[in-house]
């Protein structure tokens, strides 16, 4: 009985945390329409319901609707794994994010965390571990479709995430050597006490090229703009997804923005304290509202989640296209030294001064 239960809560965290990134991800495609329409000084979607709100209903019931074809010369089996593939590692990412404090709470005679769902030692490792099995389904998609443009996107996306996979990693490390854990929680609860305590800005040395790193790096991990390659429209059609169309489109559709949101949410936790304000405490709980504290807390980690995913329309808005041997270059010959020499001095000064 007791194991039913704890399954049957499983699994409605794991449908509310999918349900919420489902609904950020029909958010994000109105409002980067909306942000990149601004910036150019035009209005965005506008047709479809009052101002265009509705854009997102509009254009997932075509792409439902939408025929779904298989090139003639295409391996159906894989052509059709491919998207599965990418949208799955993105989603199981979200099981070890911390979107608010670790507070338990009592619920059919169990104790129950609401804002994690899975609190393991070593989910950094994990996410990485399944973002890497992300991009299979992109080279998967490419090689299958039987196409030179599609092949081309697969090829460009194997060695972009391979570059900048490795620079991800890396300046993860000066986190991990500060916070002593690679759990989410624990780094996210190490930073709590003010944005002085971020390890951003913390003392011994703050990870500020770190962040750098890894924000440049997960802008190109997403493939989006400047490092948009797998795709280029103006070079290869529509790269890796040229052939498809329908649901199995909107699959690699959503597993690009689920990744975006992932990677924010990563930045967020490791980077900028998580759930944590920027001052001690909270503002409910001073003023005597310690049981629902935790709202402010939530808050705190959504706004500064939906700061970075502005951050990549703000990129595709401003930014050009690089070359591909530029791409590989600043990889290689730029990320790299800076995210080695970032965990040197960190070690450097963890063992000197030791938080």
């Amino acid at each position: 009985m007791e194991i039913g239960l704890r399954l049957a809560v499983s699994l409605a965290q794991i449908a509310a945390v999918m349900g919420i990134v489902m609904l950020t991800v029909m958010v994000l495609t109105l409002a980067e329409r909306k942000v990149l329409g601004w910036m150019q000084d035009r209005m965005g979607p506008m047709e479809v319901g009052p101002y265009g709100i509705l854009q997102p209903i509009a254009d997932g019931l075509k792409l439902f609707f939408k025929e779904d074809i298989i090139p003639s010369g295409a391996n159906k089996f894989l052509f059709t794994l491919a998207p599965i593939l990418a949208l799955v590692p993105a989603m199981i990412g979200f099981a070890v994010i911390p979107f608010g404090p670790s507070m338990t709470i009592e619920m059919f005679g169990m104790q129950i965390k609401p804002f994690v769902i899975s609190d393991i030692n070593i989910g950094i490792l994990y996410i990485l571990a399944f973002a890497s099995i992300g991009a299979y389904g992109i080279i998967l998609g490419g090689w299958a479709s039987n196409s030179k443009y599609s092949l081309l996107g697969g090829l460009r996306s194997a060695a972009q995430v391979i570059s900048y996979e490795l620079n991800v990693g890396l300046a993860i490390v000066g986190v991990i050597l500060l916070s002593g854990s690679l759990s989410l929680v624990k780094i996210t609860e190490a930073q709590a006490g003010g944005f002085w305590h971020w390890f951003i800005l913390s003392m011994p040395f703050p990870q500020i090229f770190a962040f750098v790193v890894y924000v440049i790096s997960a802008v190109a991990e997403t493939n989006r703009v400047p490092f948009d390659l797998p795709e280029a429209e103006s070079e290869l059609v529509a790269g890796f997804f040229t052939e498809y169309s329908g649901m199995r489109f909107a699959f690699f559709f959503i597993a690009e923005y689920a990744n975006m949101i992932l990677v924010s949410c990563v930045a967020a936790a490791l980077f900028l304290g998580g759930w944590n304000a920027p001052y001690p405490g909270t503002i409910l709980a001073y003023i005597g509202l310690e049981h629902i504290a935790w709202m402010e807390n939530v808050v705190w980690f959504a706004v500064k989640v939906y700061c970075f995913l502005f951050l990549f329309f703000w990129l595709r808005a401003t930014l050009p296209r690089l070359r591909y041997d530029q791409l590989m270059r600043f990889g290689w010959k730029v990320m790299l030294p800076i995210a080695l020499g970032n965990i040197v001095l960190t070690a450097i000064a963890a063992y000197f001064f030791p938080r």
